[in-house]
């Protein structure tokens, strides 16, 4: 550094207490200068002058370009289909015994029937993607209280003789107080039928289903009360139709309210029902549960065919919703981005926790 009054010599410069001097014009260092597209002008939706991102966006790849995660094997149609199907006849049997409660006897009988039918078609869905009859009956060897596909076998080995047997002692007229607890046990059995497939999913480390378990099981049962109503507006007379009519509304609300609740709160790992084939089911399904509900409130009552066709729109919304849910998870198990970010966010979480601030 040179003394006061001191001059330098040619290309040379210092600092003393009177300031810079000497210093070559062009020489200051600026921030982001050199970097593409810096003019010391700020940019349209930018934070500064030259200020750009030094490190690219992450790609999320694994070894040999394979998936983090094996997507489950189940086959589309088995299993959306298992879900639907068991969610229509679990929410049918709790209607059945409110409609013979409140003297509705065609639609008690319909949704009998149709639940005997779905849970039949449930179980033969099933069974269809595990491959052979024997590997269902192997299930029911154990019972394993914290094993959602254990539970869930029992389940259906307890709901389907109690749903067969209302169905049929209802139609022939025969034993009607064995009939009448039938009904009562298949009616009580029935909001777990609608769900367990939920938490069965839930079960699994695929992000779509693992990480939304807390909304998943409200939103399987919305969407099986409202079908279960669709179900009566197509098979019962208008006139016993108002409760089934209030309850699809309510199922729609619960289904929607908990899809949208579940979006929010999963962040990232709930952009796979926003996307592809699952993106396309899950619209397709709001937009026909919501207006199978407006229909079946506001014409339901006065039209026979308006009624029908609300319910089959409840319906064909129901099966979508589950073939988004199915197609959803197959799409986050097979982009790492969905196991790799939600995993360093809980890290970071825990991290910057009270015991790591602490030093503890």
């Amino acid at each position: 550094m040179s003394e006061p009054g001191e001059q330098t010599g040619v290309g040379e410069s210092g600092v003393d207490k009177e300031g810079v001097h000497g210093q070559r014009p062009g020489r200051e260092a600026e921030i982001g200068k050199g970097l593409p597209g810096h003019d010391g002008k700020r940019r349209k939706g930018g934070k500064g002058r030259g200020e750009k991102a030094m490190v690219p966006e992450a790609e999320f790849t694994s070894y040999y370009g394979l998936p983090i995660l094996n997507p489950p094997v189940w086959k589309a149609y088995d299993i959306a289909g298992y879900f639907f199907l068991g969610g229509l006849a679990g929410a049918g049997s709790v209607l059945a015994a409110g409609a013979e409660l409140t003297g509705r006897p065609a639609a008690a009988r319909a949704l009998k029937i149709s639940s005997l039918f779905a849970i039949g078609g449930s179980t033969a869905a099933l069974i269809h993607d595990l491959g052979r009859p024997a590997r269902f009956v192997n299930m029911l060897r154990v019972m394993k209280l914290t094993s959602p596909m254990s539970m869930g076998s029992w389940l259906l080995a307890a709901y389907g003789p109690a749903a067969g047997a209302a169905a049929v002692l209802h139609v022939t007229g025969l034993f009607p107080r064995l009939g009448g607890a039938a009904t009562a046990g298949a009616a009580a059995l029935g909001p777990a039928v609608a769900a367990y497939t939920a938490a069965l999913a839930a079960d699994t480390a695929v992000p779509a289903w693992h990480d939304v378990h807390r909304e998943l099981p409200m939103v399987f049962v919305g969407s099986a009360a409202a079908a279960a109503s669709g179900m009566a507006l197509i098979a019962s007379p208008t006139r016993e139709t108002a409760p089934m009519r209030s309850t699809a509304v309510l199922g729609t609300a619960l289904e929607l309210a908990s899809a949208k609740v579940m979006e929010r709160r999963a962040g990232l790992v709930a952009e796979p029902y926003k996307l592809g084939k699952a993106g396309r089911f899950v619209r397709a399904g709001e937009i026909l549960s919501a207006a199978g509900a407006a229909g079946g409130a506001l014409l339901g009552g006065r039209s026979r065919a308006a009624a029908a066709l609300s319910g089959a729109a409840l319906l064909a919304g129901s099966a979508c919703t589950r073939f988004g849910v199915f197609h959803a998870g197959m799409q986050s198990a097979r982009d790492p981005k969905y196991t790799v970010v939600p995993q360093r966010e809980r890290l970071a979480g825990h991290s910057s926790g009270p015991t790591a601030s602490n030093g503890g």
